[in-house]
């Protein structure tokens, strides 16, 4: 069967209808040249080329042949290219979940823009689910790679993960403008223990929840959590209409909803972990790549 190398010589012939010019094209002597188009020709069964001393030309079944091999060799450059990308981590598909909270990080849009400049071909699946659920997708092979608020919560689960942490994200306690202490530059949460609460329900997202319930017992007291919202942006709104208390990363801010101020809280255990969690054996080039945008990103001015 012909190789690439044949083709290329029998591109160059032909286009050149000259041994001799092909040759110089080529930077090779003339007679492995004709040596190769003959063996091409043995191969085939056909004459592609009619010689003379003084011209060459191709033969009909040469016409259709130098068509189709230059499609060969342009599909076979493409494939190089595609395979090369690939290995590279710059072609392929990635499954990335992300919390709601993370929504509102700088961490994610700027990921995500740097990685579309770097990885422009590499086809990204997003989704939006807890932290929780991420690990269980990520385990189950539903989810490649995941920003997630907290540690897995069993070990056996940790050491089938890798987590890379992106930042500790102080905590901050939103309240009605109306309330007493909305002035103030930072807050201990003790002088809230009397205030009404308002959660997203532990079952879905258990790790706001538990650290409400940690730092409240710290304080020394247990929050009286009087409604729930099932998505972290809606707390907001019930803040906003005197209904309680909520602890929301510091990220929040960004949703400047009126009638809600932002305390500092002066706890330094008042922080939400963010991290880039996946299976310890993928090694696969697009994630590798994704995880060097992600640490980029973390250094990054505003972060």
């Amino acid at each position: 069967m012909f190789d690439f190398r044949q083709l290329r010589y029998f591109i160059a012939v032909a286009e050149e209808l000259s041994f001799t010019r092909a040759a110089m094209r080529l930077h090779l002597s003339q007679p492995p040249l004709s040596q190769q188009i003959q063996a091409l020709e043995r191969d085939l069964g056909v004459r592609l080329l009619e010689r003379t001393k003084r011209h060459v030309a191709l033969t009909e079944p040469g016409r259709i042949f130098l068509e189709q091999a230059r499609q060969i060799l342009a599909k076979a450059d493409e494939l190089r290219s595609q395979v090369t990308a690939a290995a590279a981590g710059y072609s392929g598909q990635l499954r990335l979940a992300y919390t709601a909270s993370v929504s509102f990080h700088p961490a994610l849009p700027q990921t995500l823009l740097r990685y579309r400049q770097v990885a422009p071909n590499v086809l990204l699946q997003l989704s939006e689910m807890y932290t929780a659920p991420q690990f269980a997708a990520l385990l189950a092979g539903h989810i490649d790679i995941g920003f997630v608020r907290d540690e897995p919560a069993h070990a056996q689960d940790a050491n089938q993960l890798r987590l890379s942490v992106i930042d500790r994200e102080p905590l901050l306690l939103a309240v009605p403008t109306g309330h007493a202490l909305a002035n103030r530059s930072s807050i201990s949460l003790a002088e809230v223990a009397g205030d009404a609460f308002v959660s997203q329900p532990r079952e879905l997202a258990s790790t706001l929840y538990d650290r409400l319930v940690k730092l409240a017992d710290k304080a020394g007291f247990e929050p009286k959590i009087g409604q729930h919202a099932q998505q972290i942006n809606g707390l907001l709104a019930l803040v906003a209409a005197g209904l309680g208390l909520a602890l929301v990363p510091a990220s929040m801010r960004a949703v400047r909803l009126a009638g809600v101020s932002y305390l500092p809280l002066e706890d330094p255990d008042a922080y939400m972990l963010l991290a880039v969690a996946c299976r310890s054996n993928d090694h696969s080039p697009a994630l590798l790549q994704l995880l060097s945008t992600v640490a980029e990103s973390a250094i990054a001015p505003g972060l």
